[in-house]
């Protein structure tokens, strides 16, 4: 059992939802973002999904983009992400912590040294949005066999024939974009959300969690009200993007996992 599904267990047992908070690795510079990542724990964030930076996102919006550019000129590489990790896991054992990002940084690694390096720094799963699943042999497969989770995304576009092939291999929990589009592009409505997480849920029995247009507590509540969880990326990415210090940053991460917690 990964951290992933331990938390995910501890939650149903208590009948609550999950608050997922995203940030980029490096960014706006290494000490500043090692803070918030180190409080987002006691902040009341349940998974933390800790991005990648590459020089070429096709998923990511403006904010999530600049942040990327920003953490890249910063110095930020894979090998520096992954000491984050283990800086974190000399403070929190517990909390998950999935990488978010593309399959280039990590294919530039090799993904035997790449995965033995991300378990020993206690990384837990795996979000790599350029790998379909016709490609699990890559890295989904490996990573699932060192024990780490392979999360898969599912979007509006993913349709009844295509859904048993995305969630074939997928482990943790499912990542559901909530809208057609790049990140921050677009808010996400429960209405819309709903019978879509209803529709996954009925193929798997994995936690299904909502990211993607989700930008204020009342939002992560009503989000979180429909399905297992919600993700909240952008919103918070901005906030550091525009200068907030560590604390500032921290007290609105925690607005939203309240939100999201009152489901």
């Amino acid at each position: 059992m990964t951290r992933i599904d331990a938390k995910f267990a501890e939650l149903r047992a208590e009948g609550r939802k999950a608050f997922v908070a995203y940030i980029m690795a490096g960014d706006p510079d290494p000490e500043a973002s090692l803070a918030v990542l180190k409080g987002m724990p006691g902040a009341g964030v349940d998974v933390i999904e800790l991005g990648v930076p590459f020089t070429d996102p096709m998923a990511d919006g403006p904010t999530i983009q600049l942040a990327g550019q920003r953490a890249l000129e910063g110095g930020q590489t894979l090998r520096k992400t992954l000491d984050m990790v283990r800086e974190l896991r000399r403070e929190d054992d517990t909390t998950p912590v999935v990488l978010m990002g593309y399959y280039n940084p990590i294919y530039s690694m090799g993904v035997d040294r790449f995965l033995e390096e991300a378990n020993e720094a206690g990384v837990d799963g795996l979000i790599v949005v350029d790998l379909p699943p016709e490609e699990d042999d890559e890295l989904c497969l490996p990573a699932s066999r060192a024990g780490m989770n392979f999360i898969r995304l599912a979007t509006p576009t993913t349709d009844d024939k295509r859904l048993p092939k995305v969630l074939e291999n997928t482990s943790g929990f499912v990542y559901y974009v909530s809208i057609t589009g790049i990140t921050g592009s677009a808010s996400a409505e429960a209405g819309d959300v709903g019978p879509e997480v209803a529709r996954i849920k009925a193929q798997t029995d994995l936690p299904v969690i909502v990211g993607f247009g989700i930008k204020t507590p009342e939002a992560a509540q009503a989000i979180a009200g429909v399905a297992d969880g919600a993700v909240v990326g952008s919103a918070i990415v901005e906030k550091i993007g525009a200068g907030e210090p560590p604390a500032d940053v921290l007290d609105f991460v925690r607005s939203l996992a309240e939100g999201a917690h009152r489901a």
